[in-house]
């Protein structure tokens, strides 16, 4: 190898992407059917985002060189960023073919079939028969369901593959918890995760996959909310361009804030039983007791509720929440209907004896319903994609 394609390599791994392809480039200039530089610039225009020109260099190292396992793995990522499922699924397999004891074979393979679950495959064909811009186009779907389980089963086994060949690897860790608890195996995905996360404790992904396990658990094991809240936490600050881990906090203080709505009507419901009770004649003693028994229930309940939330959401979780609650409009519409239930209920004991201000009690409760519904229907439009 070249000193300028040593160089090359070597500010890839720093990430400097742009002299690495210009470097690359340089070396192919004098040498144009160098096949590790060629994979080289089609690694760097990749990861520069350029699919096209990153596809055009790795396709002619192919021609050059048929059994490069490096450039088929790469021809395989770079289909993948151009959703060509089908043309990704005949390279991976051609690498594994061509290195069946390498873990990347089979890691690239499983990543491959579990992006591609709902892709028919087209097998039997040379890449490099067919042009580019006739790629693309003939994806399929899968209607049949036994075909997608038996997919996904698929990308699971090479998942297992690469971590048997690989156990310090924790990419392959990661994607055998992907495959795992998308078959409905959540105990094997949660200790892939788990495994993942130890060997590389910086993985935003891994972070973020097992907190959807615990918040999946969060009403059979005490403590799963706040570890799941912890882990979109931590996922959030290892990726600043994290929209999933951000989306998932939004979700998670939506979902705390319009669980309020049912403690507020429970305050409704108190109170404007006491009211009625007031405006049929209650005086002395019987009057008192009404007042005393309507504020128990108010302060009780939102005592009650505040004292579970803040055992819930330890000191460290609640300005990274407060945070992610005020910039989230459906958060801060569902905040603002609970806010007037907890209002009216307050006041409905000071001015019980106007039955308009009770009649306003079903209307607020109401409008907590659509806030919920429509912040909810929100919230799933604004989720991001896979």
């Amino acid at each position: 190898m070249s000193r300028s394609l040593q160089q090359a390599e070597a500010l890839f791994d720093l990430e400097r992407y742009e002299q690495a392809a210009a470097l690359a480039a340089q070396h192919l200039a004098g040498d144009p059917d160098d096949a590790t530089a060629l994979v080289l610039l089609a690694r760097c225009r990749h990861r520069l985002g350029d699919e096209q020109q990153a596809l055009t260099a790795v396709e002619q190292a192919l021609r050059v060189e048929p059994e490069s396992v490096s450039a088929w793995l790469t021809h395989t990522h770079v289909l993948l960023a151009l959703k060509e499922y089908e043309q990704a699924e005949v390279s991976a397999r051609r690498a594994v073919e061509l290195a069946p004891q390498y873990w990347a074979s089979h890691y690239t393979l499983g990543t491959v079939l579990d992006r591609s679950v709902l892709y028919r495959p087209v097998l039997g064909r040379s890449v490099l028969d067919r042009p580019v811009r006739d790629r693309g186009v003939l994806h399929r779907p899968v209607r049949d369901r036994a075909a997608r389980v038996e997919r996904k089963r698929a990308a699971c086994e090479s998942a297992r593959t690469a971590v048997a060949l690989a156990p310090e690897e924790s990419d392959a860790h990661f994607l055998l918890g992907l495959t795992a608890h998308r078959t409905g195996n959540h105990r094997v995905a949660r200790q892939a995760y788990e495994t993942a996360l130890r060997l590389n404790p910086d993985s935003s992904a891994a972070h973020n996959n097992l907190s959807l396990l615990h918040l999946r658990r969060q009403w059979l094991r005490p403590g799963s909310w706040t570890r799941a809240a912890e882990g979109f936490v931590q996922s959030a600050a290892l990726d600043l361009n994290d929209r999933q881990a951000r989306f998932n906090l939004e979700t998670m203080a939506w979902g705390t804030v319009s669980g309020a709505r049912w403690v507020a009507l429970a305050g409704i419901i108190a109170v404007s039983c006491g009211s009625a009770h007031l405006r049929a004649g209650a005086t002395g003693n019987d009057a008192l007791l009404t007042y005393l028994a309507c504020a128990a229930v108010l302060v009780g309940s939102w005592g009650g509720w505040l004292l579970w939330q803040t055992r819930r959401v330890p000191p460290h979780l609640r300005r990274p929440l407060l945070l992610v609650a005020r910039g989230c409009r459906q958060v801060l519409g569902m905040a603002f209907a609970v806010t007037l239930l907890i209002v009216h209920s307050s006041l409905a004991l000071v001015l019980w004896h106007s039955a308009v201000f009770s009649a306003l009690a079903i209307p607020l409760f109401f409008f907590a319903i659509v806030m919920s519904v429509a912040g909810h229907t929100a919230l799933q439009q604004r989720a991001p994609k896979p």
